[in-house]
């Protein structure tokens, strides 16, 4: 077994590659450890021979209705003949990370089509049942991916690199299938589903799994949420709700003057950075976003634009809404944060600014 730290970086990396390839409409079908190179610049997938583009025919598909790929890694709809979803991808990474934190295979290699069939019913064993020193942070990451019903799995490969590179936003209570054996198992043959197609659930739409679903609202409240605090929680709003997949990263930055600097503590002995982090909670709170669609990160910089493009960057954010103060005389000198976000942001920017309120008090003697 690979130490957490470890499983985590090896898992950030390989799911930042499959986030860039189902960007391009490519689902890889077989992924393994052996298709994977890490090299200084990430992760590097090779060998895309069962793959599958959504807007090309899918020849293999035609050519037979065997289960095609590697048995230990294969996810349940592969295993019924399904080769269009994403989520497989995201399924094999979850068995990549099990066998990096624990030194086994969850579903060991079964050479019978009954025997791969077995992941539909059978569980293999929580990896916290096998080493201890697995976090239960990483097994709730594992366990998600790894859910037979793709619609309680990661929706974005991007999604799994966000919660690795960011545990403690990860949510550890969840209900798995790991935990209860998947139920079927316990119960027995009996009362398994005749249709085994339902278990596996129903793949998103080729619309929903369009790019990134990360959004980073990047909000100022260092004189608390303001005006233009509460417009970009709007706009942010209006960006979910035109993305029901997407899931919100909140932002804000407590600049500091020197690099590593620690940060102030007042009066009464409170950290600064934990006032902010309330004062996060409470500007999201009107979005009404569950636990698992929303984390919420104080960052610490010199250069509030630096740290929101490089959270942005190393998150693989999808959009970025940031608000925009007005002008003034050191900001035309240096550059705005939203300006800077602009120019130099990988993703798509939306910037808010309050252009009647500062108007009115421009002209208000």
């Amino acid at each position: 077994p690979q130490p957490p730290d470890e499983v985590a970086r090896i898992g950030a990396e390989i799911a930042k590659a499959l986030a860039a390839l189902h960007r391009q409409k490519v689902v890889h079908l077989d992924l393994k450890p052996e298709n994977i190179i890490l090299a200084e610049r990430g992760a590097v997938l090779l060998d895309f021979g069962l793959a599958r583009h959504a807007e090309l025919p899918d020849l293999l598909g035609e050519e037979s209705s065997v289960p095609m790929g590697t048995a230990a890694y294969m996810s349940p709809e592969q295993v019924l003949g399904e080769r269009s979803d994403p989520a497989s991808d995201i399924f094999a990474l979850g068995c990549i990370l099990y066998q990096l934190a624990t030194g086994e295979e969850p579903f060991g290699r079964p050479a019978t089509f009954a025997g791969m069939k077995r992941r539909l019913y059978h569980a293999p064993r929580p990896p916290r049942d096998i080493d201890k020193a697995v976090p239960r942070w990483l097994e709730a990451v594992i366990v998600r991916c790894m859910e037979v019903d793709r619609s309680r799995r990661y929706g974005e490969a991007a999604h799994v690199l966000s919660d690795l590179r960011n545990p403690d936003q990860v949510v550890v209570a969840r209900k798995s299938a790991l935990s209860n054996e998947r139920a079927w198992g316990a119960i027995g043959n009996l009362f398994r589903r005749t249709d085994e197609k339902s278990l596996v659930g129903k793949a998103a739409s080729s619309a929903v799994r369009a790019g990134p679903p990360i959004v980073l609202a990047a909000v100022d409240l260092a004189n608390g949420s303001d005006a233009l605090a509460g417009e970009v929680r709007n706009e942010t709003a209006r960006v979910l709700a035109a993305r029901p997949d997407s899931w919100l990263a909140c932002v804000t930055v407590l600049k500091t003057e020197i690099v590593g600097k620690t940060p102030d503590v007042d009066e009464s002995g409170r950290l600064v950075y934990l006032q902010r982090l309330v004062a996060l909670k409470d500007w999201a709170r009107p979005l009404h976003l569950p636990e698992d669609r929303i984390s919420y990160h104080v960052l610490e910089a010199v250069s509030p634009a630096d740290a929101i493009l490089n959270y942005a960057e190393h998150n693989d954010v999808g959009h970025i809404v940031v608000g925009a103060r007005s002008s003034s005389a050191i900001r035309r000198h240096l550059g705005s944060v939203s300006t800077k976000v602009v120019a130099r942001a990988l993703c798509s920017v939306s910037v808010v600014r309050l252009k009647a309120v500062e108007e009115e008090k421009r002209l208000s003697p």
